[in-house]
Protein backbone atom coordinates (compact mmCIF):
# COMPACT_ATOMS: atom_id res chain seq x y z
CA UNK A 1 0.00 0.00 0.00
CA UNK A 2 1.31 3.46 -0.95
CA UNK A 3 -0.02 7.23 -0.21
CA UNK A 4 0.90 10.67 -0.81
CA UNK A 5 -0.22 13.90 -0.51
CA UNK A 6 -0.01 17.27 -1.71
CA UNK A 7 -2.03 20.70 -2.08
CA UNK A 8 -3.87 22.78 -4.69
CA UNK A 9 -6.43 25.56 -4.74
CA UNK A 10 -10.43 25.39 -5.96
CA UNK A 11 -11.34 28.82 -6.71
CA UNK A 12 -14.75 30.12 -5.29
CA UNK A 13 -14.99 33.45 -7.13
CA UNK A 14 -11.76 35.49 -6.85
CA UNK A 15 -11.58 33.66 -2.89
CA UNK A 16 -9.35 30.38 -2.88
CA UNK A 17 -9.72 27.39 -0.71
CA UNK A 18 -6.84 25.40 -0.53
CA UNK A 19 -7.33 21.50 -1.05
CA UNK A 20 -5.37 18.50 -0.34
CA UNK A 21 -4.96 16.02 -2.79
CA UNK A 22 -4.52 12.64 -1.50
CA UNK A 23 -3.52 9.58 -3.50
CA UNK A 24 -3.61 6.21 -2.06
CA UNK A 25 -2.36 2.37 -4.07
CA UNK A 26 -3.50 -0.80 -2.99
CA UNK A 27 -3.26 -3.87 -4.33
CA UNK A 28 -6.23 -4.98 -6.77
CA UNK A 29 -7.77 -4.61 -10.25
CA UNK A 30 -6.19 -1.44 -11.92
CA UNK A 31 -8.92 1.02 -11.35
CA UNK A 32 -8.63 5.18 -10.95
CA UNK A 33 -11.66 6.71 -8.63
CA UNK A 34 -11.50 10.27 -8.05
CA UNK A 35 -13.71 11.63 -5.18
CA UNK A 36 -14.30 15.11 -3.52
CA UNK A 37 -16.85 16.74 -5.32
CA UNK A 38 -15.39 16.81 -8.93
CA UNK A 39 -17.05 19.08 -11.78
CA UNK A 40 -16.95 17.51 -15.09
CA UNK A 41 -13.58 18.86 -16.57
CA UNK A 42 -11.84 17.87 -13.70
CA UNK A 43 -13.37 14.15 -13.70
CA UNK A 44 -11.47 14.03 -16.72
CA UNK A 45 -8.15 14.93 -15.32
CA UNK A 46 -8.16 11.04 -15.18
CA UNK A 47 -7.10 10.90 -18.28
CA UNK A 48 -5.06 13.38 -18.83
CA UNK A 49 -3.08 12.97 -15.98
CA UNK A 50 -2.79 9.23 -17.20
CA UNK A 51 -1.55 10.08 -20.33
CA UNK A 52 0.87 12.76 -18.86
CA UNK A 53 2.71 10.87 -16.94
CA UNK A 54 3.11 7.83 -19.55
CA UNK A 55 4.42 9.99 -21.74
CA UNK A 56 6.73 11.70 -19.32
CA UNK A 57 8.62 8.44 -19.13
CA UNK A 58 6.63 7.36 -15.77
CA UNK A 59 5.39 4.08 -15.01
CA UNK A 60 1.05 3.99 -14.20
CA UNK A 61 0.85 1.79 -11.57
CA UNK A 62 -1.38 -0.98 -12.06
CA UNK A 63 -3.16 -0.88 -8.83
CA UNK A 64 -6.53 0.37 -7.74
CA UNK A 65 -5.86 3.90 -7.44
CA UNK A 66 -8.18 6.28 -5.40
CA UNK A 67 -7.80 10.15 -5.30
CA UNK A 68 -9.47 12.17 -2.72
CA UNK A 69 -9.82 16.08 -2.67
CA UNK A 70 -10.54 17.86 0.42
CA UNK A 71 -12.22 19.07 1.92
CA UNK A 72 -14.93 16.98 -0.24
CA UNK A 73 -17.91 19.56 0.66
CA UNK A 74 -16.19 22.64 -1.22
CA UNK A 75 -16.86 22.29 -4.93
CA UNK A 76 -14.34 21.88 -7.36
CA UNK A 77 -13.96 22.60 -10.83
CA UNK A 78 -11.40 23.34 -13.77
CA UNK A 79 -7.95 21.79 -14.72
CA UNK A 80 -6.00 23.53 -12.28
CA UNK A 81 -5.94 20.15 -9.93
CA UNK A 82 -3.80 17.86 -12.93
CA UNK A 83 -0.42 19.00 -11.82
CA UNK A 84 -1.63 17.84 -8.02
CA UNK A 85 -2.99 14.88 -9.10
CA UNK A 86 -0.07 13.63 -11.43
CA UNK A 87 2.41 14.24 -8.17
CA UNK A 88 0.28 12.38 -5.36
CA UNK A 89 0.04 9.51 -7.49
CA UNK A 90 3.52 9.79 -8.33
CA UNK A 91 4.39 10.06 -4.51
CA UNK A 92 2.14 7.22 -3.91
CA UNK A 93 4.13 5.16 -6.01
CA UNK A 94 7.51 6.19 -4.47
CA UNK A 95 8.37 7.68 -8.23
CA UNK A 96 8.43 10.97 -5.53
CA UNK A 97 9.49 10.90 -1.99
CA UNK A 98 5.61 11.80 -0.67
CA UNK A 99 7.28 14.17 2.23
CA UNK A 100 8.80 16.27 -0.66
CA UNK A 101 5.48 16.80 -1.89
CA UNK A 102 3.14 17.63 1.71
CA UNK A 103 3.73 21.37 1.62
CA UNK A 104 4.07 22.58 -1.78
CA UNK A 105 1.04 23.81 -3.74
CA UNK A 106 0.91 22.88 -7.11
CA UNK A 107 -1.35 24.46 -9.71
CA UNK A 108 -1.76 23.89 -13.21
CA UNK A 109 -3.19 21.53 -16.32
CA UNK A 110 -1.43 18.82 -17.72
CA UNK A 111 -1.91 18.14 -21.34
CA UNK A 112 -2.05 14.49 -22.83
CA UNK A 113 2.37 15.01 -23.74
CA UNK A 114 2.78 16.11 -20.03
CA UNK A 115 3.12 19.71 -20.79
CA UNK A 116 2.42 22.09 -18.00
CA UNK A 117 -0.69 24.47 -19.17
CA UNK A 118 -1.98 28.52 -17.19
CA UNK A 119 -5.04 27.88 -15.59
CA UNK A 120 -7.29 31.06 -14.63
CA UNK A 121 -7.20 32.08 -11.43
CA UNK A 122 -3.27 31.67 -10.37
CA UNK A 123 -2.89 34.94 -8.42
CA UNK A 124 -5.74 34.43 -6.13
CA UNK A 125 -5.29 30.66 -5.74
CA UNK A 126 -1.38 31.53 -4.54
CA UNK A 127 -3.41 34.51 -2.51
CA UNK A 128 -5.35 31.90 -0.97
CA UNK A 129 -2.35 29.23 -0.71
CA UNK A 130 0.08 32.02 1.20
CA UNK A 131 -2.57 32.50 3.21
CA UNK A 132 -2.75 29.40 4.19
CA UNK A 133 0.87 29.45 5.27
CA UNK A 134 2.46 27.65 2.55
CA UNK A 135 5.33 28.96 1.29
CA UNK A 136 6.27 26.53 -1.94
CA UNK A 137 3.69 26.91 -5.30
CA UNK A 138 4.40 25.07 -8.52
CA UNK A 139 2.86 26.77 -11.24
CA UNK A 140 3.22 26.70 -15.27
CA UNK A 141 6.43 28.69 -16.46
CA UNK A 142 4.14 30.92 -18.23
CA UNK A 143 2.44 32.25 -15.11
CA UNK A 144 5.25 32.37 -12.55
CA UNK A 145 5.53 36.14 -13.03
CA UNK A 146 2.04 36.57 -12.29
CA UNK A 147 2.45 34.16 -8.98
CA UNK A 148 5.70 36.28 -8.18
CA UNK A 149 2.98 39.12 -7.01
CA UNK A 150 2.31 37.64 -3.85
CA UNK A 151 5.08 37.81 -1.17
CA UNK A 152 6.48 35.62 1.19
CA UNK A 153 6.14 32.81 -1.68
CA UNK A 154 8.64 31.00 -3.07
CA UNK A 155 7.40 30.22 -6.86
CA UNK A 156 8.71 27.30 -9.08
CA UNK A 157 7.92 27.54 -12.91
CA UNK A 158 7.96 24.49 -14.87
CA UNK A 159 6.82 23.68 -18.42
CA UNK A 160 6.46 19.99 -18.29
CA UNK A 161 5.49 17.12 -15.89
CA UNK A 162 9.12 15.78 -16.56
CA UNK A 163 10.83 18.84 -15.18
CA UNK A 164 8.86 19.15 -12.06
CA UNK A 165 9.90 15.00 -11.39
CA UNK A 166 13.61 15.82 -11.98
CA UNK A 167 13.30 18.80 -9.87
CA UNK A 168 11.67 16.84 -6.80
CA UNK A 169 13.91 13.99 -7.30
CA UNK A 170 17.19 16.13 -7.47
CA UNK A 171 18.00 14.64 -11.20
CA UNK A 172 19.03 16.64 -14.04
CA UNK A 173 16.00 18.82 -15.32
CA UNK A 174 15.72 18.18 -18.83
CA UNK A 175 15.25 21.07 -21.45
CA UNK A 176 11.94 21.79 -23.17
CA UNK A 177 10.47 24.31 -25.62
CA UNK A 178 7.82 26.93 -24.82
CA UNK A 179 4.48 26.01 -26.49
CA UNK A 180 2.97 29.62 -26.39
CA UNK A 181 -0.35 28.75 -24.01
CA UNK A 182 0.15 31.59 -22.11
CA UNK A 183 -1.93 34.21 -24.68
CA UNK A 184 -5.07 35.64 -22.92
CA UNK A 185 -8.85 33.98 -23.18
CA UNK A 186 -11.27 37.46 -23.47
CA UNK A 187 -14.57 35.74 -22.59
CA UNK A 188 -16.22 39.16 -23.24
CA UNK A 189 -16.52 41.48 -26.17
CA UNK A 190 -15.97 45.47 -25.53
CA UNK A 191 -13.16 44.69 -22.82
CA UNK A 192 -10.65 46.85 -22.23
CA UNK A 193 -7.96 46.16 -19.77
CA UNK A 194 -4.60 47.87 -19.12
CA UNK A 195 -1.80 46.88 -21.41
CA UNK A 196 -3.15 44.38 -23.65
CA UNK A 197 -2.63 46.26 -26.74
CA UNK A 198 -4.42 46.67 -30.01
CA UNK A 199 -4.30 43.09 -31.22
CA UNK A 200 -7.59 42.26 -28.13
CA UNK A 201 -9.13 45.08 -28.66
CA UNK A 202 -8.33 46.06 -25.21
CA UNK A 203 -6.48 49.76 -23.73
CA UNK A 204 -5.71 51.07 -20.62
CA UNK A 205 -6.43 53.83 -17.94
CA UNK A 206 -4.78 55.43 -15.53
CA UNK A 207 -2.21 57.87 -17.57
CA UNK A 208 -2.60 59.84 -20.51
CA UNK A 209 -3.01 58.19 -23.46
CA UNK A 210 -1.68 59.36 -26.48
CA UNK A 211 -4.74 58.72 -28.03
CA UNK A 212 -7.24 59.66 -25.49
CA UNK A 213 -6.58 63.28 -24.47
CA UNK A 214 -9.61 65.45 -22.93
CA UNK A 215 -8.04 68.39 -24.89
CA UNK A 216 -10.18 66.54 -27.97
CA UNK A 217 -12.23 67.38 -26.45
CA UNK A 218 -14.40 70.70 -27.96
CA UNK A 219 -16.32 72.89 -26.04
CA UNK A 220 -18.55 70.90 -23.45
CA UNK A 221 -17.81 73.07 -20.35
CA UNK A 222 -20.53 71.30 -18.32
CA UNK A 223 -19.68 67.79 -19.31
CA UNK A 224 -15.52 68.14 -19.02
CA UNK A 225 -16.82 69.25 -15.16
CA UNK A 226 -18.59 66.37 -14.50
CA UNK A 227 -15.93 64.21 -16.19
CA UNK A 228 -13.71 66.13 -13.22
CA UNK A 229 -16.15 65.95 -10.75
CA UNK A 230 -16.78 62.06 -11.11
CA UNK A 231 -13.05 61.04 -11.40
CA UNK A 232 -12.38 62.82 -8.19
CA UNK A 233 -14.98 61.46 -6.02
CA UNK A 234 -15.84 58.41 -7.91
CA UNK A 235 -19.46 59.62 -8.62
CA UNK A 236 -21.36 57.69 -11.45
CA UNK A 237 -22.46 59.85 -14.73
CA UNK A 238 -24.82 60.19 -17.12
CA UNK A 239 -24.25 61.75 -20.08
CA UNK A 240 -27.32 62.94 -22.49
CA UNK A 241 -27.09 64.17 -25.69
CA UNK A 242 -27.26 63.93 -29.51
CA UNK A 243 -25.04 62.03 -31.61
CA UNK A 244 -21.74 63.18 -32.54
CA UNK A 245 -21.83 65.37 -29.27
CA UNK A 246 -18.66 63.75 -27.87
CA UNK A 247 -20.18 61.47 -24.94
CA UNK A 248 -18.19 58.61 -26.33
CA UNK A 249 -15.18 60.80 -26.85
CA UNK A 250 -15.74 62.10 -22.67
CA UNK A 251 -16.25 58.30 -21.43
CA UNK A 252 -12.91 56.99 -22.89
CA UNK A 253 -10.74 59.67 -21.54
CA UNK A 254 -12.03 59.21 -18.12
CA UNK A 255 -9.80 56.69 -17.45
CA UNK A 256 -7.17 58.63 -18.23
CA UNK A 257 -7.60 60.98 -15.23
CA UNK A 258 -7.99 58.86 -12.79
CA UNK A 259 -5.16 58.06 -10.07
CA UNK A 260 -3.09 55.12 -10.20
CA UNK A 261 -4.21 52.18 -8.59
CA UNK A 262 -2.86 51.36 -5.27
CA UNK A 263 -1.14 47.95 -4.47
CA UNK A 264 -4.06 46.87 -2.98
CA UNK A 265 -6.35 47.71 -5.53
CA UNK A 266 -3.84 46.64 -8.39
CA UNK A 267 -4.08 43.03 -6.80
CA UNK A 268 -7.96 43.12 -6.30
CA UNK A 269 -8.08 43.91 -10.16
CA UNK A 270 -5.87 41.47 -11.36
CA UNK A 271 -7.09 38.46 -9.32
CA UNK A 272 -10.48 39.31 -11.05
CA UNK A 273 -9.21 39.58 -14.45
CA UNK A 274 -6.44 36.65 -13.63
CA UNK A 275 -10.30 34.31 -12.81
CA UNK A 276 -11.78 35.87 -15.93
CA UNK A 277 -8.32 34.73 -17.88
CA UNK A 278 -8.20 38.10 -19.69
CA UNK A 279 -4.21 39.11 -18.39
CA UNK A 280 -1.99 39.75 -21.09
CA UNK A 281 1.30 38.00 -21.74
CA UNK A 282 4.33 39.85 -20.10
CA UNK A 283 1.97 42.11 -17.83
CA UNK A 284 0.65 40.10 -14.24
CA UNK A 285 -0.56 43.02 -13.06
CA UNK A 286 -2.76 45.79 -13.16
CA UNK A 287 -1.68 48.74 -12.11
CA UNK A 288 -4.02 51.16 -14.43
CA UNK A 289 -7.98 51.54 -13.70
CA UNK A 290 -9.75 49.24 -16.24
CA UNK A 291 -12.02 50.89 -18.99
CA UNK A 292 -14.89 48.06 -19.73
CA UNK A 293 -17.25 49.19 -22.72
CA UNK A 294 -19.96 46.30 -23.29
CA UNK A 295 -22.45 46.03 -25.99
CA UNK A 296 -26.20 47.02 -25.29
CA UNK A 297 -26.81 43.62 -26.52
CA UNK A 298 -24.76 41.84 -23.61
CA UNK A 299 -27.09 39.29 -21.79
CA UNK A 300 -27.29 39.98 -18.08
CA UNK A 301 -25.10 36.90 -17.15
CA UNK A 302 -22.35 38.86 -18.84
CA UNK A 303 -22.87 42.23 -17.07
CA UNK A 304 -22.81 40.89 -13.97
CA UNK A 305 -21.59 37.55 -13.89
CA UNK A 306 -22.73 34.09 -13.56
CA UNK A 307 -23.27 31.75 -16.48
CA UNK A 308 -23.18 27.70 -16.80
CA UNK A 309 -20.96 26.00 -13.85
CA UNK A 310 -19.04 28.21 -12.36
CA UNK A 311 -20.10 31.33 -12.00
CA UNK A 312 -17.50 33.73 -13.92
CA UNK A 313 -17.77 37.72 -13.26
CA UNK A 314 -19.14 40.16 -15.26
CA UNK A 315 -18.20 43.22 -16.82
CA UNK A 316 -18.36 45.28 -13.72
CA UNK A 317 -16.31 43.03 -11.96
CA UNK A 318 -14.07 43.55 -14.99
CA UNK A 319 -14.45 47.24 -14.57
CA UNK A 320 -13.70 46.80 -10.52
CA UNK A 321 -11.44 50.16 -9.42
CA UNK A 322 -12.17 51.36 -13.02
CA UNK A 323 -15.03 52.84 -15.41
CA UNK A 324 -18.33 50.84 -16.79
CA UNK A 325 -19.36 52.40 -19.85
CA UNK A 326 -22.77 51.39 -21.07
CA UNK A 327 -22.97 53.47 -24.51
CA UNK A 328 -26.68 53.60 -25.27
CA UNK A 329 -28.04 52.90 -22.30
CA UNK A 330 -31.46 52.61 -22.66
CA UNK A 331 -30.98 49.75 -25.61
CA UNK A 332 -30.01 47.23 -22.88
CA UNK A 333 -32.40 45.40 -21.69
CA UNK A 334 -34.39 47.24 -18.36
CA UNK A 335 -33.69 43.85 -16.41
CA UNK A 336 -30.19 44.23 -17.24
CA UNK A 337 -29.86 48.01 -16.22
CA UNK A 338 -32.05 47.07 -12.80
CA UNK A 339 -29.59 44.76 -12.19
CA UNK A 340 -26.88 46.96 -11.74
CA UNK A 341 -28.65 48.25 -8.50
CA UNK A 342 -27.16 46.53 -5.89
CA UNK A 343 -23.33 46.25 -6.95
CA UNK A 344 -23.77 49.92 -7.46
CA UNK A 345 -24.77 50.25 -3.64
CA UNK A 346 -22.84 47.32 -2.15
CA UNK A 347 -19.69 47.40 -4.33
CA UNK A 348 -20.20 44.04 -4.82
CA UNK A 349 -21.89 41.30 -6.81
CA UNK A 350 -23.48 38.02 -4.97
CA UNK A 351 -24.61 35.42 -7.79
CA UNK A 352 -26.44 31.96 -5.90
CA UNK A 353 -25.91 28.80 -8.06
CA UNK A 354 -26.44 25.22 -6.68
CA UNK A 355 -23.44 24.65 -6.62
CA UNK A 356 -22.80 28.10 -4.14
CA UNK A 357 -22.65 31.49 -3.63
CA UNK A 358 -20.00 33.36 -5.11
CA UNK A 359 -18.73 36.73 -4.30
CA UNK A 360 -17.26 38.98 -6.98
CA UNK A 361 -15.79 42.82 -5.97
CA UNK A 362 -17.66 45.43 -8.20
CA UNK A 363 -17.11 48.94 -7.00
CA UNK A 364 -16.99 50.74 -10.08
CA UNK A 365 -17.40 54.27 -11.87
CA UNK A 366 -20.66 53.98 -14.23
CA UNK A 367 -21.25 56.38 -16.98
CA UNK A 368 -24.58 56.00 -18.99
CA UNK A 369 -24.73 57.60 -22.46
CA UNK A 370 -28.05 58.01 -24.30
CA UNK A 371 -29.50 60.34 -27.15
CA UNK A 372 -32.74 62.14 -26.14
CA UNK A 373 -34.87 60.12 -28.55
CA UNK A 374 -34.77 56.89 -30.77
CA UNK A 375 -33.67 59.36 -33.33
CA UNK A 376 -31.19 61.21 -31.27
CA UNK A 377 -32.27 64.42 -33.01
CA UNK A 378 -34.94 65.81 -30.25
CA UNK A 379 -33.93 69.32 -29.25
CA UNK A 380 -35.59 72.08 -27.53
CA UNK A 381 -34.67 74.88 -30.13
CA UNK A 382 -34.65 72.39 -33.08
CA UNK A 383 -37.94 70.50 -34.72
CA UNK A 384 -35.99 67.89 -36.69
CA UNK A 385 -36.95 65.24 -34.51
CA UNK A 386 -39.73 62.98 -36.30
CA UNK A 387 -40.65 60.64 -33.36
CA UNK A 388 -44.10 61.06 -31.50
CA UNK A 389 -44.50 62.01 -28.10
CA UNK A 390 -45.17 58.73 -27.05
CA UNK A 391 -41.91 57.10 -28.40
CA UNK A 392 -40.01 59.89 -27.04
CA UNK A 393 -41.64 59.06 -23.61
CA UNK A 394 -41.03 55.07 -23.60
CA UNK A 395 -37.43 55.63 -24.58
CA UNK A 396 -36.66 57.86 -21.98
CA UNK A 397 -38.40 55.49 -19.63
CA UNK A 398 -36.55 52.61 -20.37
CA UNK A 399 -33.99 53.49 -18.17
CA UNK A 400 -35.83 53.58 -14.40
CA UNK A 401 -36.31 56.02 -12.13
CA UNK A 402 -34.53 53.94 -8.96
CA UNK A 403 -31.34 53.32 -11.41
CA UNK A 404 -31.00 57.00 -12.27
CA UNK A 405 -31.38 58.24 -8.11
CA UNK A 406 -28.43 56.35 -8.20
CA UNK A 407 -26.49 58.21 -10.45
CA UNK A 408 -25.00 61.39 -8.83
CA UNK A 409 -24.44 63.37 -11.73
CA UNK A 410 -26.83 64.06 -15.03
CA UNK A 411 -25.10 66.43 -17.66
CA UNK A 412 -26.75 67.42 -21.05
CA UNK A 413 -24.01 67.20 -24.00
CA UNK A 414 -24.77 70.21 -26.71
CA UNK A 415 -24.23 69.08 -29.90
CA UNK A 416 -21.00 71.13 -30.92
CA UNK A 417 -21.02 74.03 -33.09
CA UNK A 418 -19.04 74.94 -36.20
CA UNK A 419 -17.83 78.06 -34.60
CA UNK A 420 -16.43 76.00 -31.73
CA UNK A 421 -15.15 73.76 -34.20
CA UNK A 422 -13.14 75.76 -35.84
CA UNK A 423 -12.08 78.17 -33.47
CA UNK A 424 -8.86 78.59 -32.77
CA UNK A 425 -7.36 76.21 -29.63
CA UNK A 426 -10.60 75.03 -29.79
CA UNK A 427 -9.80 71.84 -27.15
CA UNK A 428 -9.76 72.36 -23.89
CA UNK A 429 -7.74 71.46 -20.98
CA UNK A 430 -5.58 68.07 -21.16
CA UNK A 431 -5.59 64.79 -19.40
CA UNK A 432 -2.85 65.54 -17.37
CA UNK A 433 -3.91 68.64 -16.01
CA UNK A 434 -7.31 67.48 -14.79
CA UNK A 435 -5.21 64.40 -13.92
CA UNK A 436 -3.29 66.45 -11.30
CA UNK A 437 -6.37 68.60 -9.59
CA UNK A 438 -8.24 64.74 -9.47
CA UNK A 439 -5.14 63.50 -7.30
CA UNK A 440 -4.90 66.60 -5.50
CA UNK A 441 -9.06 66.08 -4.42
CA UNK A 442 -8.45 62.59 -3.82
CA UNK A 443 -5.75 63.35 -1.45
CA UNK A 444 -7.81 66.06 0.60
CA UNK A 445 -10.31 63.50 0.70
CA UNK A 446 -8.57 60.49 1.46
CA UNK A 447 -6.82 62.42 4.58
CA UNK A 448 -10.18 63.40 5.29
CA UNK A 449 -11.15 59.81 5.72
CA UNK A 450 -8.30 58.59 7.21
CA UNK A 451 -9.37 56.02 9.66
CA UNK A 452 -12.78 55.47 8.10
CA UNK A 453 -13.37 52.61 5.79
CA UNK A 454 -14.29 55.00 2.72
CA UNK A 455 -11.77 56.22 0.15
CA UNK A 456 -13.50 58.18 -1.87
CA UNK A 457 -16.49 60.72 -1.31
CA UNK A 458 -19.26 58.32 -3.01
CA UNK A 459 -18.55 55.45 -0.43
CA UNK A 460 -19.37 57.55 2.33
CA UNK A 461 -23.27 56.27 4.11
CA UNK A 462 -25.41 58.99 3.96
CA UNK A 463 -25.67 58.59 8.24
CA UNK A 464 -22.33 59.19 8.45
CA UNK A 465 -22.56 62.12 6.39
CA UNK A 466 -25.54 64.31 7.77
CA UNK A 467 -23.38 63.22 11.52
CA UNK A 468 -19.48 64.00 10.64
CA UNK A 469 -19.21 65.37 7.47
CA UNK A 470 -21.14 68.93 7.58
CA UNK A 471 -21.56 71.58 5.27
CA UNK A 472 -20.67 75.17 6.19
CA UNK A 473 -24.02 76.76 7.99
CA UNK A 474 -26.91 77.91 5.51
CA UNK A 475 -24.91 75.82 2.60
CA UNK A 476 -27.68 73.14 2.01
CA UNK A 477 -30.47 75.06 2.11
CA UNK A 478 -31.27 75.31 -1.38
CA UNK A 479 -30.96 71.70 -1.37
CA UNK A 480 -33.45 70.85 1.56
CA UNK A 481 -35.81 73.03 -0.66
CA UNK A 482 -35.58 70.96 -3.23
CA UNK A 483 -36.26 67.92 -0.89
CA UNK A 484 -39.54 69.52 0.09
CA UNK A 485 -40.48 70.30 -3.16
CA UNK A 486 -39.76 66.61 -4.22
CA UNK A 487 -37.31 67.56 -6.60
CA UNK A 488 -34.72 65.67 -4.94
CA UNK A 489 -35.43 62.13 -3.06
CA UNK A 490 -33.91 61.63 0.35
CA UNK A 491 -31.20 59.51 -1.14
CA UNK A 492 -30.81 62.33 -3.36
CA UNK A 493 -30.55 64.78 -1.12
CA UNK A 494 -27.23 62.39 0.54
CA UNK A 495 -25.84 62.72 -3.10
CA UNK A 496 -26.05 66.06 -3.44
CA UNK A 497 -23.64 66.34 -0.41
CA UNK A 498 -21.44 64.17 -1.70
CA UNK A 499 -20.73 65.72 -4.59
CA UNK A 500 -20.13 68.98 -2.62
CA UNK A 501 -17.82 67.53 -0.56
CA UNK A 502 -16.19 66.53 -3.93
CA UNK A 503 -16.20 70.08 -5.24
CA UNK A 504 -14.74 71.36 -2.25
CA UNK A 505 -11.78 69.23 -2.70
CA UNK A 506 -11.83 70.17 -5.82
CA UNK A 507 -11.62 73.87 -5.59
CA UNK A 508 -10.04 73.82 -1.84
CA UNK A 509 -12.39 74.55 0.48
CA UNK A 510 -12.39 72.69 4.09
CA UNK A 511 -16.03 72.04 3.69
CA UNK A 512 -18.75 72.97 1.25
CA UNK A 513 -20.41 76.08 1.12
CA UNK A 514 -23.49 77.31 -1.00
CA UNK A 515 -21.67 77.54 -3.87
CA UNK A 516 -20.40 74.02 -4.11
CA UNK A 517 -23.55 72.96 -2.78
CA UNK A 518 -25.41 74.15 -5.53
CA UNK A 519 -22.42 73.32 -8.36
CA UNK A 520 -23.79 69.83 -6.79
CA UNK A 521 -27.16 70.40 -7.34
CA UNK A 522 -26.70 71.58 -11.00
CA UNK A 523 -25.06 68.62 -11.96
CA UNK A 524 -27.51 66.65 -10.28
CA UNK A 525 -31.03 68.06 -11.50
CA UNK A 526 -29.75 69.39 -14.82
CA UNK A 527 -30.92 72.85 -13.98
CA UNK A 528 -29.21 75.80 -14.49
CA UNK A 529 -28.58 77.65 -10.65
CA UNK A 530 -26.52 80.81 -12.09
CA UNK A 531 -22.58 78.99 -10.88
CA UNK A 532 -19.80 79.06 -12.64
CA UNK A 533 -19.84 75.12 -14.16
CA UNK A 534 -15.69 75.28 -14.70
CA UNK A 535 -13.06 74.35 -12.15
CA UNK A 536 -10.09 74.58 -13.82
CA UNK A 537 -8.62 76.58 -16.47
CA UNK A 538 -11.33 78.10 -19.23
CA UNK A 539 -11.39 76.15 -22.39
Amino acid sequence: MGFARTCSVALVGVEGVVVEVQADLEPGVAAFTLVGLPDKSLSESRDRVRAAVVNSGGEWPQKKLTVGLSPASVPKAGSGFDLAVACAVLGAAERIDPRVLAEIVMIGELGLDGRVRPVRGILPAVLAAADAGYEQVVVPECAAAEASLVPGVSVLGVRSLRQLIAVLTDEPVPEEEPDGHGRPDPLLAGLRVPGAGAATGMHGGGAQQPDHDLADVVGQTSARTAVEVAAAGGHHLFLEGPPGAGKTMLAERLPAVLPRLTRQESLEVTAVHSVAGLLPPGKPLVEAAPYCAPHHSATMQSLVGGGQGVARPGAVSLAHRGVLFLDEAPEFHSQTLDALRQPLESGHVVIARSAGVVRFPARFLMVLAANPCPCGRFSQRESLCDCPPSAIRRYQARLSGPLLDRVDLRVEVDPVTRAQLTAPGAGGESSAAVADRVRTARERAAARLAGTPWGTNSEVPGRELRSRFHAAAGAMDEAARSLERGVLTARGLDRVLRVAWTVADLVGHDRPDAGDVCLALQLRTGVPRGVPMALGAPA
